[in-house]
């Protein structure tokens, strides 16, 4: 009999060691504690402010974002490295069959709706483009600039990406050209800065790009773009006119006149209900889609107010 309660004491003993185990491997609350979270390079700008008043409101509170591309974003929250991760896409059936397969049940929200850009140097005149003739550069079927606009002299395009794991060349390849695959003749730049320094330097570019990078820092109406390089305007008919063509503001994101959008969503794997739950309420908050809404883009819940701007 003192064996078997000997054994009995062990096996609680153990049991209440292994519980404090699982429950120390993460300290965080709801709005207290550090963690990492995985970002979606092209948000950088208005998730490191979302950031920053979110730790302003919670001082307990630390997030570590890894800005990176979309891949690798989503490798480091099924490799269980991160509880949150900022992408422009939901989790797949096959990634919700492996959470599902350990017992996890991630939830992904949509907190805003971003556009894609297309910038150009500020001396090239030709800033009217069609989805058509968008299709034909980024599959090769067409090389020079003047095959679209025959007074061009500018040459063979130069078209520019981000990083070749974005999503933004995802985006290209589905929701572009329609899964076919890109020209062989396009450049990864490593980061969307690199792509803008670029395409201010390069006559012939075309850089393709996320709106929340193009910003115009001293301009608070979000009328205006960065002053270094010249946003195209775009079309989803077969030709491009002034009338018919619109750029990436606010007001023509919120009614899909620019067809060029994408939505943004924010997953989160998180059972306890702690730090991860505790940021993805702020963001779909009043407060941060309040801050969406400053950007320039799209929020997801708060009232847009429309503002038409032609050039």
């Amino acid at each position: 009999m003192a064996r078997f309660n000997i054994t009995c004491v062990l096996f609680v003993l153990i049991l209440v060691s292994c519980q404090n185990k699982v429950k120390d491997k993460f300290t965080d609350t709801y709005n207290s504690g550090t963690i990492k979270i995985a970002v979606d390079e092209n948000f950088q700008p208005i998730i490191q402010e979302e950031i920053d008043v979110f730790e302003a409101m919670n001082p307990k509170a630390g997030i570590k974002p890894q800005y990176t591309n979309e891949v690798d974003a989503m490798n480091l929250l099924l490799k269980d490295s991160v509880r949150v991760v900022i992408a422009t896409r939901p989790l797949s059936d096959n990634e919700m069959k492996y959470f599902k397969s350990k017992t996890f049940y991630p939830h992904s929200y949509k907190f805003a709706t971003d556009g894609i850009a297309l910038i150009v140097n500020n001396h090239n005149s030709d800033s009217l483009i069609t989805m058509g003739q968008i299709r034909k550069i980024l599959t090769g079927e067409v090389t020079n600039w003047n095959e679209l606009y025959p007074k061009s002299k500018l040459g063979k395009f130069q078209v520019v990406f981000d990083n070749k794991n974005s999503s933004t060349v995802r985006y290209a390849i589905d929701s572009i050209c329609n899964g076919k695959p890109l020209s062989k003749n396009l450049f990864a730049q490593n980061t969307n800065t690199e792509v803008i320094k670029f395409v201010s330097k390069t006559p012939n570019s075309i850089g393709i790009i996320g709106v929340n990078w193009l910003g115009n820092e001293k301009d608070t109406t979000n009328l205006s773009f960065k002053p270094e390089i010249r946003v195209m305007a775009v079309t989803g008919d077969a030709t491009a006119t002034v009338a018919n063509t619109y750029k990436p503001f606010q007001a023509y994101l919120f009614y899909g006149y620019y067809p060029l959008t994408r939505n943004i969503y924010v997953i989160v794997n998180d059972p306890r209900g702690s730090l991860p739950s505790g940021l993805t309420q702020f963001l779909t908050s009043e407060r941060g889609q309040r801050i969406i809404l400053k950007s320039g883009l799209v929020p997801a819940t708060q009232p847009v107010r429309i503002v038409h701007v032609k050039d």
